[in-house]
């Protein structure tokens, strides 16, 4: 019987929400699954390790999501070596390092700083499902992408110097409506889920006094934790279940966007 796991690739997954993403994957359904990372190589192959206890083939795949090249490269190999490319999870994302200024104001900011800033959360995206839809297509693939967003696509944190962040994540959400629309014809589904703060290794960039004060802003009076995330991602890379679901921005984030009460935070906080 010809084996009829799908194969799925999930970015930023040497840890945090794509490291549970993988896992998940491959222990709930039996996927084979690549996973994507960059500079942590050892963290990379132990989620690789844990995946193949559920035995599913994996591969890793090490290099900066940001650059055209790489993205192009990872899919065909992917696409090498598992035949095809039914899940795609563009999950690599995040606020790189704040570049020092007066005020971290945009007037301030170094613009290499904005190009690494949508090249990481943007343009990454459009990158590696540019050549994952191509093989969907051509294959018949009822294929899923599942783009990781934020909260800062749909709320501002200005005080935080997350401007280019948000803009990138915005582009995100409307990037993941219109390639939803545009694929739908083919059976693909393009979806994306919107976490609010998550407590993964990223926090340790905050001190408890901020993370107290973040907590009390969140309506359910806490953070999320990758095991509230991950259930979402995989619902909206299920194929019977998203049927009728198309370039949809899910937000998981304890009511976050609801509140509004975010854009008044001014952490002094520069990491």
């Amino acid at each position: 019987m010809a084996n009829m796991a799908r194969n799925i690739l999930v970015t930023g997954s040497s840890h945090g929400i794509g490291a549970g993403c993988a896992v998940a994957f491959a222990r709930d359904e039996g996927a084979n699954v690549g996973i994507c990372g960059n500079k942590d190589a050892a963290g990379a192959e132990a989620v690789a390790k844990e995946c193949e206890k559920f035995g599913v083939k994996t591969k890793v795949y090490l290099g900066d999501v940001g650059s055209h090249g790489f993205c192009k490269t990872t899919i065909e190999d992917f696409i090498a070596t598992f035949g095809k490319i039914d899940v795609l999870v563009n999950n690599a994302g995040g606020a790189l390092k704040i570049p020092d200024g007066p005020k971290g104001e945009f007037k301030d900011m170094p613009m290499d700083y904005w190009d690494s800033q949508m090249a990481l959360n943007l343009n990454s995206a459009a990158y590696l499902s540019r050549y994952a839809v191509a093989d969907m297509v051509e294959k018949k693939t009822e294929g899923r992408i599942v783009n990781v967003s934020s909260v800062h696509g749909r709320v501002t944190w200005v005080h935080r110097r997350m401007l280019p962040y948000s803009a990138a994540k915005a582009g995100l959400d409307m990037f993941t409506r219109s390639l939803g629309v545009e694929v739908a014809k083919y059976g693909i589904r393009v979806n994306a889920v919107a976490p609010g703060l998550i407590y993964t290794k990223i926090m340790s960039r905050y001190s408890e006094a901020d993370i107290q004060g973040f907590n009390h802003k969140i309506p359910v009076g806490r953070g999320g934790t990758v095991e509230e995330i991950v259930p979402a991602i995989q619902f909206l890379a299920d194929v019977e279940k998203t049927r009728f679901i198309v370039g949809q921005v899910i937000c998981v984030d304890g009511g976050q966007s609801c509140d509004g009460s975010i854009e008044s935070m001014n952490f002094k906080i520069n990491q």
